[in-house]
């Protein structure tokens, strides 16, 4: 087996396939000289997961085999790394194999830490405990809604990173839609429980999605870290992050967010920042210490959204960049901070939020994406899963 790569990327998931793609698009000697090191066998395009949960597309539709995605002249090495040796360039792994490179790709993702919140893991899939983070239990959620009767519906937001931070709102939003559909709305009171000090970083969409918010008389509690579930009782048990004051809500269903971090073997390594990320330079995506070391992706520390939006814009920078110094050339590509999140409001209604490192609108359709458009849902639905499977994982968009 070849063991020594001009490009060596950590992680097969959107970050790493399309960021492979587009060096071998722009380079012909990188035929061959690529490895993706990654042990999954399944990839998952994971925003349709919130779909699933409320009951509007099927789970496998998100999955395709891994093979299948490996762009031709790269070499999946299906392993997983274990730890970092940057001053020899090396990359170890599970199975024992050292692999050595020019360049690092960093592109691992990111880790959910079902244990962060007692009582989560043992509950989850059961007694209406239930999470669209999970592949194997995302089918849960729809029939916990489904079969919900009335009561308190708890939807909750962690206290750290997360993949798209809209996310947790969006399913709560069609839960709403399909209790007033089936006519056991006015029999529920819905209670988002959420971290974060605001229901969205940006402005311009923080104040349509308190419309949406106040319009569904929902009770949202800002400043709520989800610490504990019992389940057997229903009660989750909230830390108010404000006053330090721990607080029990009652529920008949719950639909949590679980607390995500950096994989370990990069909170471990060399690569990470205090808080455990990959530790890169936000406008070229190169490390702040290591010159031919990238990080891009859900792993790194860029003060951004965690999308596939943010993704699709890094990954050109990272080709580009690592091509010019393969060349010998000035690093001249560099990343604004672009993320998108497509924040579904209810079945039919979205708002397309876009914006950038400076929490401004960076909107690419010639409307106010601030409205909730139907167009937008379908763009959600219908296209944007096309043009990750045929158009991102391949580099060409």
């Amino acid at each position: 087996m070849k063991t020594s790569f001009k490009v060596v990327i950590v992680g097969g998931g959107a970050a790493g396939i399309s960021g492979a793609a587009r060096l071998l698009r722009q380079s012909k000697v990188l035929g061959g000289e690529i490895a993706i090191i990654d042990p999954a066998e399944k990839h998952y395009y994971q925003p349709l997961w919130t779909l699933v949960g409320g009951g509007d597309s099927k789970k496998e539709d998100s999955e395709r085999e891994m093979k299948d995605l490996i762009p031709e002249g790269a070499v999946w090495i299906q392993d997983a790394v274990t730890s970092f040796e940057p001053k020899r360039n090396e990359v170890s792994t599970v199975h024992g194999g050292t692999f050595t490179y020019d360049y690092l790709v960093v592109a691992a993702g990111i880790e959910i830490n079902w244990n962060a919140v007692k009582g989560l893991a043992e509950a989850l899939g059961t007694k209406n405990v239930c999470s669209n983070y999970s592949y194997e239990h995302v089918d849960y959620t729809w029939e916990t809604i489904r079969s919900f009767k009335g009561g308190t519906a708890l939807f909750t937001h962690p206290a750290t990173p997360i993949k798209c931070g809209g996310a947790p709102q969006k399913i709560m939003y069609l839960a709403d839609d399909h209790f007033n559909r089936v006519g056991v709305r006015d029999a529920t009171t819905i209670i988002f429980g959420s971290a974060n000090p605001a229901l969205f970083d940006v402005d311009k969409y923080r104040i349509a999605l308190e419309k949406v918010v106040d319009r569904k008389k929902i009770d949202a509690r800002l400043r709520r870290s989800l610490i504990e579930i019992k389940a057997d009782e229903k009660i989750a048990v909230f830390e108010n992050l404000d006053t330090k004051e721990i607080e029990e809500v009652a529920y008949d269903m719950i639909h949590v967010t679980p607390n995500m971090q950096a994989p370990g073997f990069i909170r471990n390594s060399p690569f990470a920042d205090g808080a455990g990320w990959v530790d890169v330079h936000k406008h070229t995506l190169q490390h702040t210490r290591f010159e031919n070391v990238f990080g891009i992706g859900d792993n790194s520390n860029l003060p951004t959204s965690k999308t596939g939006a943010a993704i699709r814009k890094q990954a050109p920078v990272v080709a580009d960049n690592i091509v010019a110094l393969m060349r010998g050339q000035q690093m001249q590509a560099t990343y604004d901070g672009y993320s998108s999140c497509p924040l579904v409001t209810g079945y039919n209604k979205l708002i397309l939020a876009e914006f950038d490192y400076d929490k401004k609108p960076a909107e690419s359709m010639p409307f106010n994406q601030a409205v909730e458009r139907t167009s937008m849902y379908i763009l959600k639905k219908e296209l944007l899963p096309v043009m990750y499977w045929d158009g991102m994982l391949k580099g060409t968009m």
